[in-house]
């Protein structure tokens, strides 16, 4: 079995993955979100020290998988840096202790094999990963070879939702709480540009968009009936954008399968705008459960599995947070 730990962010999670089967034999997760909720987003010194108290609490109740543990897994990038190396110092604290070899895994490719969690894995595949952090398109072959083919050039997808809803003074995580606004919303009452649209750049931009958000909010004020039609015109543009810059992209790399995966592929507008533009080229749509869209440590175990098959340890002593690397 390989233990696996997620710490990059705001989710501290522990899971147990058996290494025959891909079977998952335990799995938790705390998470942050009311702690954070006040601040309308992720304070990092307050996620570390909330990693601290609920890390330790979650490895008690896995002890009795200790003798049977053959590697332990760790998320070292990219995240936030003081969170990560909660993480980090604990794997290397068990790998130490047990003598076992400690495995470093990229949370990108984490949230690829949130797809495969208890599965086998179904490469090759186009894949879009929406989450907090990053929004980019990779063709995926295998395990070691990924390729980004477009990403933001600043704001991510759900970013932009957290920072929407920040403006709307409706708390953190915004991407659940703009999509129920969004609900009984007009999605054209607002005629938000599509970000990008005349470029001829396979790429995706945020910050625009949120900035036109920004001053509609200003303009509705107190009324909240307004602030339906702001959630689902900007949630309409801001998944117009992405099926857009796909649709250009499918002239030249006709899709065969395509995932979406990470926090915000949760979104239920955004899976069905997806599910439409796919099928004139009759392609198959791959998804992650919900309970594993957001960060966790299932995938990294997941992911960790085939790297222990293939050799893919880390040094104790050479294994290092690297906040910003991506892919």
């Amino acid at each position: 079995m390989i233990l696996s730990i997620e710490s990059s962010c705001d989710d501290s999670a522990i899971a147990i993955t058996e290494i025959a089967t891909n079977k998952l034999l335990f799995h938790k997760k705390i998470s942050q979100e009311l702690e954070h909720s006040v601040y309308g987003g992720v304070v990092p010194e307050l996620a570390a020290r909330l990693h601290a108290e609920a890390l330790p609490k979650i490895l008690e109740q896995v002890k009795e998988y200790f003798p049977r543990l053959k590697a332990v897994a760790v998320t070292s990038t990219p995240g936030l840096a003081v969170t990560l190396v909660e993480g980090v110092t604990m794997a290397k604290a068990i790998a130490i202790a047990l003598d076992i070899p400690i495995i470093g895994v990229n949370h990108l490719i984490g949230h690829i094999y949130s797809l495969f969690i208890e599965k086998e894995t179904q490469f090759p595949l186009t894949c879009l990963l929406v989450s907090g952090g990053h929004t980019q398109v990779m063709e995926v072959k295998s395990l070691t070879q990924i390729e980004t083919v477009a990403k933001s050039m600043d704001d991510s997808f759900g970013e932009s939702f957290d920072k929407v809803a920040k403006m709307m003074g409706l708390g953190y995580p915004g991407g659940p709480l703009i999509q129920e606004l969004a609900k009984d919303g007009d999605r054209l009452a607002y005629n938000f540009t599509v970000p990008l649209h005349q470029s001829p750049l396979i790429a995706f931009s945020y910050s625009g968009l949120k900035n036109a958000v920004r001053l509609a909010v200003q303009e509705a004020g107190d009324d909240k009936e307004k602030y339906k039609d702001i959630a689902a015109s900007f949630e309409h543009i801001a998944t117009k954008h992405l099926t857009m810059k796909l649709k250009k992209y499918f002239k030249t790399v006709k899709p065969n399968t395509f995932a979406i995966v990470g926090g915000a592929s949760a979104n239920l507008y955004l899976r069905s705008q997806i599910e439409e533009l796919l099928k004139p080229h009759k392609a198959e749509l791959i998804l992650s459960e919900l309970k594993y869209c957001s960060d966790n440590a299932a995938m990294i175990g997941r992911v960790a599995v085939d790297m222990y098959k293939n050799e893919m340890f880390s040094s104790v002593e050479e294994l290092d947070i690297a906040p910003r690397s991506g892919l």
